[in-house]
């Protein structure tokens, strides 16, 4: 499994890199415009992301912006909806509203900080990203 974690704190960042690393190769971006940079240069190499871990709130570009130009990119390069990157949004802020958005922006899972890794695990096993 290769994935994305996207995250403007540095502590969330590494936490999810160590949680995820025993499923494969972690790539860690600060915002979302470098998340974009990054899923925009796996898909040239025909090397894309299985999960992209997508924090909401970040400096540069948010995560519902971010996720709407990873969308387009994948289906830019023929990737149809459903068959692009899983994607599970992470938020300390409790909102309907980004909720809802974070849906409606094609995101699979939502996920409250801190991030619970047992619940992270769970959805994992559920999306059939584990071995």
């Amino acid at each position: 499994m290769k994935t994305l974690v996207v995250d403007d704190d540095f502590t969330n960042r590494l936490i999810l890199q160590e949680s995820l690393k025993a499923y494969g190769d972690v790539h860690m971006a600060a915002n979302g415009e470098e998340a974009v940079s990054a899923v925009r240069t796996a898909l040239e190499r025909k090397e894309h992301y299985d999960l992209i871990c997508l924090d909401i709130v970040m400096p540069v570009m948010n995560g519902h912006d971010a996720l709407g130009q990873i969308r387009s990119l994948e289906e830019q390069n023929g990737i149809a909806l459903g068959d692009g990157a899983t994607v599970m949004m992470t938020t300390a802020m409790d909102d309907p509203a980004n909720f809802r958005s974070a849906l409606k922006g094609q995101c699979d899972y939502y996920l409250m900080k801190p991030v619970d890794i047992s619940k992270l695990m769970q959805f994992l096993k559920s999306a059939n990203l584990t071995h």
